[in-house]
């Protein structure tokens, strides 16, 4: 089985080439965009990327590319939900945010540079490129769609956990599997992996957060069926895909 630290490695050297190289102009814009990409994320999304090419038969290094993009586009999205215009948060995993530490114009340019930069990196995709890149594109816009309704006063519960938080889940398992050369078979049965995956994660979200909107019986139920989903479309699949089981199960039950 391909490990989590072999995994970790081939990501954070694709992240690292996806990035400005540090004293590269404009400083500030490359200091900003790499502290907002370095500050303690677990890659998870990236984790799901790889091992996805390794579970349609391909390898972890073909979606190196596709790993990179889909981190960047995951702190695209971060930088902007803690504007003082959206969440207003001062900090994240345990440092200033990035608009807090920069200044909100340049917290905006960072994250609409890593957002260039993410779909910069898809495209270099040594297979699918095409697709990897319009799977990039549908989760971009579904974050986006999932943040209006959040901050909507009537929002979509289900909508906004589908779209905010487990589109990009669905994107990192389809862009892994495309770049690692999957079927149309293979790519649907990690879609639907990932959609439940997304799920059960931001359900045990709310349980360590403690302001699920549903009583905790049923939240840790709803964790239970999605993770029990994910696994069981994993079935069928030709590669080696005990990662992403063992990923799904290590999700339940974490205590941050």
């Amino acid at each position: 089985m391909v490990t989590k630290d072999e995994l970790l490695e081939i990501a954070e050297r694709a992240i690292d080439a996806a990035l400005p190289s540090e004293g590269e102009r404009p400083s500030k814009l490359v200091e900003a965009m790499r502290y907002a990409v370095g500050t303690g994320g677990k890659r998870i999304r990236p984790l799901v990327c790889l091992a996805s090419a390794v579970a349609v038969g391909g390898r972890a290094v073909d979606a190196s590319a596709a790993s990179a993009a889909i981190e960047l586009l995951h702190n695209y999205t971060l930088v902007h939900d803690d504007l003082p215009a959206m969440d207003n948060d001062e900090m994240r995993r345990g440092k200033p945010t990035v608009w807090k530490k920069y200044g909100e114009a340049d917290a905006i340019l960072a994250a609409d540079a890593l957002q260039a930069l993410a779909f910069l990196a898809a495209a270099r995709s040594p297979r699918n490129a095409g697709q990897v890149v319009a799977a990039l594109g549908e989760a971009g816009y579904g974050v986006v769609a999932g943040q209006v309704e959040d901050i909507s006063a009537t929002g979509d519960t289900q909508y906004i956990y589908e779209h905010k938080t487990a589109d990009l889940f669905v994107a990192a398992a389809a862009m892994g599997a495309l770049a690692g050369g999957g079927s149309d078979a293979d790519v649907a049965r990690l879609r639907t992996f990932a959609l439940n995956l997304g799920l059960a994660f931001q359900y045990e979200d709310d349980l360590l957060d403690g302001d699920s909107p549903y009583p905790r019986a049923e939240t840790e139920r709803l964790v239970a069926d999605h993770t029990a989903a994910a696994i069981a479309a994993l079935d069928g699949l030709p590669g080696d895909t005990e990662f992403l089981r063992s990923l799904a199960q290590r999700l339940v039950g974490r205590s941050v």
